[in-house]
């Protein structure tokens, strides 16, 4: 069973990828330091709760477990903040980050699958997006992520590994087992928070904008299950290791949904009226973003099979239940 290190296991996407990775016959090793992720979403494997930016337990870890790859989810991504505080955004998701991937290159590590994100492309007019798209984040945290993809570039071409950049659009939903799921402190997605207002273990839920040039006049987003996401991450690796070139790849469905569709959809799967307050548009908001995920569909024979809007919702309901011992 080869070793793989998960930094930011201990978080949401992060720990989903550590159980795929178990799955599939690897040994996730969860490198955290626990400022936002969850000691016991860590599962599936051992955790080394230290900082990535710290180069001498990088490598000794490397050296510990005989890692062969690396996944890496660590970075703060609320956008709102990373508007006020770059500063903070820098240090985490570039500086450390660079500092992470110089101990895995010093220590030969060959292959790295990098979260990236839907927010390097900034506001596109398009109906789907590809990765040929110009690169224009409207915010810190986008643009952070498009530093990282630079630098995995250069640093991968200078060390000698190889790495895919995955780009993907709302991560929704948690694990159909119930054992892992969303908990974001404070929570900004439409999903959880949607939830948390029904179960009445979160506050009212407020939508932003209804005067979209969109079917309903909300904003249209591309919704992917976590395990979906999970298994591309597997998918990507493995088409690393089978010598597949370093490259970017959107991860979505292809579909959109607009934000009442959500609703609606969230009325089927908890059999409860949402109700919710109509704000004004938020900032920067484009009206539609939706992922063309063909590119890594076509290479790693992947593609999203528990992305359906009610099962997306269900999961994380049932999770949300569970974890406040409410009632859906």
């Amino acid at each position: 069973m080869e070793s793989i290190l998960v930094a930011g296991g201990a978080g949401y996407i992060g720990s989903h990828a550590c159980k795929a990775l178990k799955q599939a016959g690897y040994q996730p090793v969860t490198l955290d330091n626990l400022r936002t992720g969850h000691a016991d979403a860590v599962k599936w494997g051992p955790l080394i709760e230290a900082d990535i930016r710290d180069e001498q337990v990088v490598r000794a870890a490397v050296r510990q477990y005989d890692i062969k790859g690396a996944m890496h989810f660590a970075a703060s991504s609320l956008v709102a903040e990373s508007m006020t505080k770059p500063e903070l955004y820098y240090d985490i998701n570039v500086i450390a980050t660079l500092h992470f991937l110089e101990a895995l290159g010093a220590e030969g590590v060959g292959q790295i699958v990098f979260s990236s994100s839907a927010a390097v492309y900034g506001a596109v007019e398009a109906e789907l997006i590809t990765e040929d798209f110009p690169l224009q984040p409207t915010n810190t945290y986008g643009e952070t992520k498009r530093v990282i993809e630079g630098a995995l570039k250069w640093m991968g071409m200078a060390r000698g590994f190889s790495w895919v950049a995955l780009r993907y659009f709302n991560a929704a939903g948690a694990d159909p087992d119930g054992e892992i799921g969303e908990r974001h402190d404070p929570e900004t997605h439409l999903i959880p928070n949607l939830i948390r207002s029904v179960l009445g273990t979160g506050p009212g839920l407020k939508l932003f904008g209804d005067d979209y040039p969109t079917p309903d006049g909300s904003v249209v987003r591309d919704y992917i299950h976590v395990t979906d996401l999970a298994a591309a991450h597997v998918a990507a690796l493995d088409y690393l290791r089978s010598g597949g070139a370093s490259r970017p790849f959107n991860l979505g469905t292809g579909k959109g949904l607009s934000v009442l569709e959500v609703v609606a959809a969230a009325e089927l799967a908890l059999q409860k009226p949402v109700k919710y307050e109509m704000a004004g548009r938020r900032p920067g908001d484009p009206p539609r973003l939706v992922a063309d995920p063909s590119a890594a569909m076509a290479a790693f024979g992947w593609s999203p099979r528990r992305s359906d809007p009610v099962d997306m919702i269900r999961t994380a309901a049932a999770f949300e239940a569970a974890r406040s011992q409410s009632v859906i």
